[in-house]
This record gives structure tokens, sequence and C-alpha cells, in this order.
């Protein structure tokens, strides 16, 4: 059978690559979005060098899972006044870039209530305004930088929106791995796992095609291979280049299959328990892996691909991810066996639960 494979984002990858950012541009003035370190880290100063006058505003303040109570006043503040600028450069985990998606896109009022209701509603969003999106990740993991997705969270109704439209997708992204060399081992590790969950979570997937397949079984074996190494090697240039193209790869095989299963349980464990993103969509996946094997011939043989023999595939899974330090089961996370059985059927029924090739099946083995 036919397959389809779409990505329209054009991606700079190597040390030094932030220097494309100006060329990207092209003469668009841009606003710049990141996190509160990065001007401490000298990252906004080498923006201000290579935009110069092109540079209208910086919001530096953006939070880990951005919140709705947190983004209205930035918002509109830009929508109100945006200096001018034709594109925003993201600058940052995935936190930076789901903001930056958040603010790219303009409501005919200018207020974010209005775009907060048409996610919670589900209908058709038509921006009235757009800006152009670069993105430039300083963590290998998120992958947003060439998805068009945004996960914008409201812990005051302990809801999730996801905002997805043909417009969020980035124009560019700059994968510089130089970026990445002061991350902090919790920070790397968690990127990581959000990779490595990227991923898996794209190989047993009802969206899976060949293209997606062929970039997912890369990045694995990278991830493999190269995180547990530079967990003790953080200052390590090759490896921290060997996960950002892992991370790129992990991306290029989700913006077309979507998240699966694990990443509609880490949604609750995120709300619920307040667990890092990477941890809470990484340390189901020898669970969910366990579940998947057997339900798809097809799927098996990528899953052989990337892991080995299936056999035995779950508890080397698990094993890894042990021996990075983060705890696999639920109960490691105070959450009760009935409580678990209740997430997962919840996660199920939600729309990545859906991707995952044995969601038909309503208990987990």
């Amino acid at each position: 059978m036919p397959h389809d494979y779409y990505n329209p984002v054009r991606s700079v990858y190597g040390a030094g690559a932030l220097c494309a950012l100006p060329g990207l541009l092209a003469g668009r003035k841009a606003l710049l979005v990141t996190f509160p370190e990065a001007r401490a880290l000298g990252l906004v100063a080498r923006v201000e060098a290579l935009l110069g006058d092109g540079l209208v505003g910086v919001v530096e303040d953006v939070r880990p899972n951005p919140d709705v109570a947190e983004l209205a006043a930035p918002y509109e503040a830009f929508w109100r006044d945006d200096r001018g600028a034709e594109a925003i450069v993201a600058l940052g985990g995935g936190s930076a870039i789901d903001t930056a998606k958040a603010l790219m896109v303009g409501t005919p009022d200018g207020a974010f209530a209005t775009l907060v209701a048409a996610l919670a509603s589900g209908q058709p969003f038509a921006p009235s305004g757009v800006k152009a999106l670069i993105a430039v990740p300083t963590t290998a993991g998120t992958g947003s930088e060439v998805t068009p997705w945004a996960t914008i969270w409201d812990r005051g109704r302990q809801v999730k929106h996801s905002l997805h439209l043909k417009e969020t997708w980035p124009t560019a992204a700059i994968i510089d791995p130089e970026l990445m060399l002061s991350l902090p081992a919790s920070v790397t590790l968690q990127s990581g796992l959000d990779a490595l969950s990227h991923a898996l979570e794209s190989i047993w997937n009802v969206n899976a095609n060949p293209v997606s397949d062929t970039f997912a079984v890369a990045a694995v074996h990278d991830i493999l291979d190269a995180l547990p190494r530079l967990m003790h090697r953080l200052d390590d240039r090759e490896l921290r280049a060997r996960m950002a193209l892992a991370a790129l790869k992990a991306g290029m095989a989700f913006s077309n299959t979507r998240t699966a299963l694990a990443h509609s349980i880490s949604y609750e464990m995120t709300l619920r328990y307040g667990l890092p993103h990477g941890i809470a969509c990484s340390f189901p996946l020898p669970l969910v892996l366990a579940r998947a094997i057997g339900r798809r011939a097809d799927r098996d043989a990528v899953l052989a691909q990337a892991l080995g023999d299936l056999d035995e595939a779950p508890g080397r899974l698990t094993a890894f991810i042990e021996r990075l330090g983060v705890r696999t089961r639920f109960a490691d996370y105070g959450v009760s066996d009935e409580q678990a059985e209740q997430m997962v059927a919840h996660a199920l029924t939600g729309a990545r639960g859906r991707n995952f090739i044995g969601s038909a099946e309503k208990e987990m083995a």
C-alpha cells in the first residue's frame, strides 16, 4: 500500500549552525522567546549580535510546561504591539518552542482566552495573523522543532491542550549541538529519554510508515549507545552531536505519526504527580513495549530492528532506563496498582492512546 510522509521544516544541523539564523530570517524582524537562564549563559547576547536591529524584543521568562495563566500576558502584549516582528525565534527546550507556537498565531480579538476556548472546544481555529517560526532547540529531546504540535497546560482545570495547526509548523529548525554543552545532567537525561520515547512511540503506532520507521530505528540505536556515555561525559562534543541528531531523527519520525500510549500516560503523571515530561513518558516504555509485542507482525519486525530479540527486549529496556537512575514502576511514583490500571485505561481512550497499535484492548497485560 502507498504511504505518505510530509515534513516542511528546513533543518540546519551541526556545530555552529546558530550562525545560519540571519540567513534563515532573510531580513525579517524577529522576537526572541527563550528561557530565564539563557541570558546568563550568553545565548541572548549571541542572538543579539547575530540579528542586531532585526531583534525587536525578548521574552525570556518561559517556564517549564507553559500554563494558560502564564501565557496570556505575553501573548496579548505581543499581538497588541508586535514592534514589526514578522517572525519568532524560539531558543530553548520544548517549553520555549511550545510558547513560541502559542504566540505565533493571532486571534481576531487579540485575546489568548479566545485561542484557549477554541482548543478546549475542539472547534476549528483559523488564526487572523501568523508569524513565521524558527526553532532553535537547546536540548536533545523535544523534537518540537520539526513538528507542528505545542502542549499548553491548564493546571487550574487539570487539563492539557494540544495546539496543532498547519500554520504552527516551524519554517526552519537550527540544531546546533554546541548550544547543548551547558545542559545539566538532569535535563540531559530527561530530554534524551523523551527522544527515546518519541522514537519508540512512532514504531508501535497505527500511523507508522516506512520513512518514519527509518528515522525511528536510527534514533533508538543512537540513543541506546550514546546517552549512557554522555551522562558520564557531559562536555563531550561528539556525544552531544550524536544525541542532537538522534533527537532530530526521532522528531522527524513522530512528526508524521504523533506519539502514542506512553505519552498519553505521561500527561496525567505530570499534572497529578509533577513528574518532568521526559521521565513521565519514558518510565512506562517497557510496560507499553510488552503490550505492543505480538500485536502486529510488521510492527514486531521494526521493533526487532530497533531493539533486537523481542523476547528479551522489555527486560533490556527496563534495565537500560533503570541504569540511568529512572524507576519504571507506577508504584515507584506513589501510584497504586488500582490507580495505575485506571490511568492506563483512561490513557488508551485519549487521542495519543488511540495511536497505539494495541489500543483496542482494555487491560494492560
